[in-house]
């Protein structure tokens, strides 16, 4: 097994930072504050994605603290709660983030090392216990498939999930693949996902990550391995909370024209990156790479992705099954089915649940 390209592993040391019980707030003092903005600084300057940027909000930022901006940030989390929002403010990307956790170890920066034993348990357990991303797979009314995925975690192990997830659904007639709460993950098993939607020998670039600290661009490619393969139609629903890798797959989807996109604008984040340790209990988290699309040759950041069919998040999954059942009624022939599924449109589009009958 080898890492994931300096996002995933981040990505499962945040999450479980975030389900662990928050660290005890102590007090912070104004040499420890400096020393970390200072050091903040120097980090993003050697490897924040965008250099210009990086020195004009480490510049930004140090000035802030000499006028006392933090001054009244008397606890470390209070501390770190203001560093993120100025950080976020100044350098306009949503990854960046300061955390207080003096028991955080960051990733190491080398690729080639594998991983230990013990990190290989972490990251499965990890998957298991989040399904391996898939929150629900359903049928529903009038034969539509559904497959709810919040994070693309490592492909080692969400891939057979994600590869049995489209087996229990390769007999629906069209898809809805549900973003609205994907926060992100492994852009490998960002393609390894979609890879299912092409014809077998249909290989596709999908995407690129260029990383600044190295120098280096990794490209993404359709699996040529992957089954089943679904060919028929696909809609994804997106939201402002759909973030990072989650915004990167409703992309894919929409600039190899293969799915139709429902719900809102996505959160605007295409740099990923990985946490340093920024002294005192403090890390953040800086973006050094960016994603670059070789279809539009650009990313989502700052934009989000655009939905084909605008409507509130909260909708989204209804206004896509509405449309499916009508596509489907368009070429139905059978007068009795049609029946059935006009039936269905109708408490679909009344946002009425499919009666239950439990008695004969």
């Amino acid at each position: 097994m080898r890492r994931a390209l300096f996002v995933l592993p981040a990505l499962v040391l945040t999450l479980a930072a975030q389900e662990a019980a928050a660290p005890a707030a102590p007090p912070v003092t104004a040499d420890q504050r400096k020393a970390v903005v200072e050091t903040l600084a120097r980090e993003l300057k050697a490897r924040y994605v965008f250099p210009e940027v990086a020195e004009q909000t480490g510049a930004a930022l140090k000035a802030r603290a000499a006028q006392g901006a933090y001054d009244g940030a008397a606890t470390a989390q209070a501390f770190a709660e203001a560093l993120s929002r100025d950080l976020r403010e100044v350098g306009r990307d949503g990854h960046f983030r300061v955390r207080f956790d003096p028991a955080f170890k960051p990733a190491s920066d080398d690729d080639d090392k594998p991983p230990t034993r013990d990190e290989v348990a972490q990251m499965r357990q990890f998957s298991q216990r989040r399904g391996f991303g898939i929150a629900k797979v359903e049928q529903l009314p009038g034969n539509v498939g559904y497959l709810d995925i919040r994070g693309f975690g490592p492909t080692e192990f969400v891939g057979p999930a994600f590869s049995a997830a489209l087996s229990l659904l390769s007999g629906t007639e069209a898809l809805i693949l549900d973003l609205r709460q994907n926060g992100g993950g492994d852009p490998e098993s960002v393609a390894y996902l979609v890879s299912h939607f092409f014809e077998e020998g249909d290989t596709r670039h999908l995407n690129s990550i260029y990383n600044r600290p190295k120098n280096t661009t990794r490209q993404y490619w359709t699996t040529a391995t992957v089954a089943p393969r679904y060919g028929k139609p696909v809609y994804v629903l997106t939201s402002a909370r759909t973030f990072s890798g989650g915004e990167e797959c409703a992309y894919d989807f929409q600039t190899q024209k293969r799915a139709t996109l429902v719900g809102e604008t996505t959160g605007g984040g295409a740099n990923p990156g990985g946490a340093v340790l920024l002294g005192h209990g403090f890390n953040a988290f800086i973006p050094t790479g960016r994603a670059i699309n070789p279809v539009t040759g650009t990313n989502w950041e700052h934009v989000g992705v655009k939905p084909d069919l605008a409507v509130p998040a909260a909708e989204a999954l209804k206004a896509a099954h509405g449309a499916i059942l009508r596509g489907i009624l368009e070429k139905e022939k059978d007068p009795d089915y049609r029946k059935r599924l006009e039936g269905i449109l109708a408490r679909v589009e009344k946002g009425e649940p499919e009666p239950v009958r439990y008695a004969r």
